[in-house]
């Protein structure tokens, strides 16, 4: 099982979900509305490394974040 956070504002409780991929991941995740709409404008990091494709094979124990740009000073 792969963990996700949804980090700051997105206000969405983590879910664990059974994946081999991003890309699988981002599909399963798509269909969820209250999830897709923050899609386009996430960054994701995987066990706390950013990374910018979607093929990025996922294993068992990993953890993936979704990161919502954020306004601060």
């Amino acid at each position: 099982m792969i963990r996700v956070d949804f980090l700051g504002p997105m206000g969405i409780e983590p879910m664990e979900v059974d994946v081999s991929s991003l890309e699988e991941l981002s599909k399963i995740l798509k269909q969820n509305e209250e999830i897709a709409q923050w899609l386009d404008d996430c960054a994701v990091a995987v066990n706390d490394t950013m990374v910018t494709s979607l093929h990025v094979e996922l294993s068992s124990g990993d953890r993936v974040s979704l990161l919502p740009p954020v306004c601060g000073g």
